[in-house]
C-alpha cells in the first residue's frame, strides 16, 4: 500500500525543473575597498562553473544586514562572469555591468550569500569578522582561487569579468619552516600550463544587411580585458543550419578595450536570418561566449547592451554600440505634435469664449454711444431753432 501511495504522490507532484546546485554559480570577486577614483566604487563578480546558461531572474544577492540586497535578472553565460557594479555603471570604467546595485560593504566586513529563486542557498562569503583578502591602501580586490579559498588580487583594482590573477610563489623562498603553509599554493616553474583570459565577448553582429549577405554580414568581438590578447587557435562556432567553423590565426590579436570586426568571407560563417547560435571558444575548449537570435530584421544589427541583447539601425562595427530607440522618438514626437495640437485648440477655445464674454459688453457700449450722439444732435437743433424764433420776435 505503501509503495502504491509513492507512485500515486509522484504521479501527480509538478514536475519542476531542477535548480542550480550548490557552487554551481560563485562569488568569485570582491572589490571591497572601492577603486582609486572613489571608495564608493564597490563592485561583486560572480562565476558560472558550469557548461549551461543559467538563468538568474529571481537570484539574489545579500548581506546578513540586508545591505547590499541585489535583485539579479538577465542570464550568466557558460564559464562566464556576471558583474554588479555600485550606484551606477561608471564604477568600472570600459566593461558593462550586469546589474546596478545600492548600498555600500562594509570595509570591516560583511557575510554575503547567494540565493536561488527558489530560496536554495547557491554560496556564501563568510566574512563578517573581517575581509581575510584584500588591500584597502593599493586597491587591490579580493579574489576566489581555485580551491575556494581567497586572495589578494595581483592587479590593481582587480580583474573584473575576466580570469582571476595568480599568484606566483618562488621556489627559492621554501624553508622548512613555511613549507607547510604553501603545500596548496602553486609554485611557479620554467614550465606552465598556458591559461587564457575571459573578458572576450560577442559584441555586434550583422546577420541580415541591406546589401549583399555574401560580402556584408559580420561579426565584432570586444575585449573587456585592458591588456591585448591573442586569438590563436580560438574559434567561432555556428551551430545552426550549414554548421561552420571559424578558427583564428597565429596572427589575430584584440587589443586592450578593442574591437575585432570579422566579415563572412573571413570566416566562410553564413548568419542564418531565421534563426541562429554564436560560440567562442577559447583553445582548451572552454565556452568563453555564446550568443542567439531569431528573425533578424533587414538592416539591423544585432547589440550587446549590459546581459541583454537589441536590434538597431545604428551599426557601429569597430566601435562602442548606440541603440536608437526609435519606436520611442517617434511616439515622443507624436505626443509633441498631439500636444501642440491641443494647446492651439484650446487657444482656439479660449478666443472663442473671450469674445462670446465681450460682446454683450461691446453691443452695450455700442447703442449707448449712438444714444448719446443721438441726444446731443438734438440738443443742437433745439438751440438752434430757439435761437432763430429769438431773433424773430426781436424784428
Amino acid at each position: 500500500m505503501k509503495r502504491y501511495l509513492i507512485i500515486i504522490i509522484f504521479a501527480i507532484a509538478p514536475f519542476d525543473v531542477l535548480g542550480a546546485n550548490f557552487l554551481d554559480v560563485s562569488i568569485n570577486e570582491i572589490c571591497w575597498m572601492g577603486t582609486e577614483i572613489s571608495a564608493n566604487d564597490e563592485w561583486i563578480e560572480l562565476y558560472n562553473n558550469t557548461n549551461n546558461t543559467i538563468n538568474l531572474e529571481g537570484w539574489v544577492l545579500k548581506s546578513e544586514d540586508d545591505s547590499p540586497e541585489i535583485n539579479l535578472t538577465g542570464a550568466i553565460n557558460p564559464y562566464g562572469y556576471y558583474l554588479m557594479e555600485r550606484t551606477d555603471d561608471n564604477t568600472v570604467p570600459y566593461i558593462s555591468a550586469d546589474v546596478i546595485y545600492k548600498g555600500g560593504l562594509s570595509n570591516s566586513g560583511e557575510s554575503l550569500k547567494l540565493y536561488d529563486n527558489s530560496g536554495n542557498l547557491i554560496d556564501e562569503a563568510d566574512c563578517k569578522d573581517g575581509w581575510p583578502e584584500g588591500d584597502n591602501a593599493k586597491k587591490l580586490t579580493m579574489e576566489r582561487t581555485d580551491d575556494s579559498n581567497w586572495q589578494t588580487s595581483q592587479n590593481t583594482n582587480g580583474t573584473p569579468k575576466a580570469k582571476n590573477s595568480q599568484k606566483e610563489i618562488n621556489a627559492e623562498t621554501i624553508t622548512p619552516n613555511n613549507l607547510e603553509q604553501i603545500t596548496d599554493m602553486p609554485i611557479i616553474r620554467e614550465e606552465t600550463e598556458t591559461t587564457y583570459p575571459g573578458g572576450i565577448l560577442f559584441n555586434e553582429i550583422l546577420p541580415s544587411p541591406e546589401g549583399k549577405d555574401d560580402t556584408e554580414e559580420w561579426i565584432e568581438i570586444f575585449n573587456q580585458n585592458n591588456f591585448e590578447v591573442s586569438l590563436y587557435n580560438w574559434k567561432i562556432k555556428d551551430n545552426e543550419g550549414k554548421t561552420t567553423e571559424y578558427i583564428f590565426d597565429s596572427e589575430s590579436k584584440i587589443s586592450p578595450l578593442g574591437y575585432l570586426v570579422l566579415k563572412r568571407p573571413k570566416t566562410k560563417i553564413i548568419l542564418n536570418n531565421d534563426i541562429d547560435n554564436l560560440v567562442l571558444i577559447n583553445p582548451i575548449n572552454e565556452i568563453i561566449d555564446s550568443v542567439s537570435y531569431e528573425k533578424a530584421p533587414q538592416g539591423k544589427s544585432y547589440n550587446r547592451v549590459s546581459s541583454n541583447w537589441i536590434w538597431s539601425k545604428s551599426l557601429t562595427p569597430g566601435s562602442k554600440n548606440i541603440i536608437v530607440n526609435e519606436e520611442k522618438s517617434t511616439d515622443s514626437l507624436n505626443k509633441t505634435l498631439d500636444k501642440k495640437e491641443f494647446e492651439s485648440s484650446n487657444n482656439d477655445n479660449k478666443t472663442a469664449e473671450i469674445k462670446e464674454k465681450l460682446m454683450p459688453y461691446v453691443s452695450n457700449k455700442f447703442s449707448f454711444l449712438i444714444a448719446f450722439l443721438t441726444a446731443l444732435f438734438s440738443a443742437v437743433i433745439i438751440i438752434f431753432l430757439k435761437k432763430s424764433l429769438s431773433k424773430r420776435e426781436d424784428i
